[in-house]
């Protein structure tokens, strides 16, 4: 018959070793979350098959940490393991957005609905990033198409009602997503406008000088004509 030091000592150790499980398994979301960060950054920088590769890494270490708690159910995960997931769904959806132009599903991610619809809020404000990118460059239409993307995710989401109820979290992440639209609409207006009064302006001076132009020829003519 077991004493209950031996049972107590024999619950230490197993409590031992799933605490180094469970040490390992939030390292391994940490860095999820950190490849994910770094492959949006990569994104951005158009280094797209550098972001691939650090996705591809993370997607690895997705699939461990999943294997893991298969076998040790009774690990407590907490959040830790969805914020990681959301990282990783917005930096997938992100660079298929900039890569393809298409929005890339839950099930090609691997993720569940409820992470996917968080890490898609999220993707707004890279998108925004985008957007002053091309305004800097001066290239008004690729800002206004990242818009329209913008608008679509925001419009979309708001569309799912039940979500809001199902999804802790994405009303708040939906309340940012309009705010930050909002001001990239502005930007966006505020850059149209300039360059519109540039246009206006460059015509101006087209005119005054062809004007220019004309009156030199005349005064030139009515000059030959008199020496004449």
């Amino acid at each position: 018959m077991a004493t209950l030091k031996t049972i107590l000592s024999d619950i230490k150790k197993d409590l031992v070793s799933k605490n180094k499980i469970q040490e390992g398994l939030h390292e391994r979301m940490r860095k999820v979350t950190s490849l994910s960060k770094r492959a949006i950054l990569l994104a951005h920088q158009k280094r797209l098959k550098e972001a691939e590769k650090l996705l591809q890494e993370a997607k690895e270490n997705v699939s461990v940490i999943r294997e893991i708690s298969k076998s040790h159910p009774d690990i407590v995960f907490g959040g830790m393991f969805s914020a990681a997931l959301q990282e990783y769904s917005e930096a997938n959806i992100f660079l298929k957005l900039v890569e393809e132009t298409r929005f890339i599903t839950p099930e090609e991610v691997n993720v569940s609905s409820l992470d996917y619809v968080l890490g898609l809020a999220d993707v707004v404000g890279e998108c925004r990033r985008i957007v002053l990118d091309k305004l800097r460059q001066g290239q008004l239409e690729e800002a206004e198409e990242y818009l329209r993307t913008m608008d679509e995710i925001y419009v979309e989401l708001m569309a799912i009602d039940e979500a809001y109820m199902l999804v802790p979290g994405l009303r708040r992440k939906c309340d940012v997503a309009r705010r930050i639209i909002e001001t990239t609409r502005g930007d966006i207006t505020q850059e149209a406008g300039k360059k519109a009064l540039e246009n206006r302006l460059a015509h101006f001076e087209e005119l005054i000088s062809a004007s220019e132009k004309r009156y030199r020829n005349r005064s030139k003519t009515l000059l030959s004509n008199k020496n004449r």
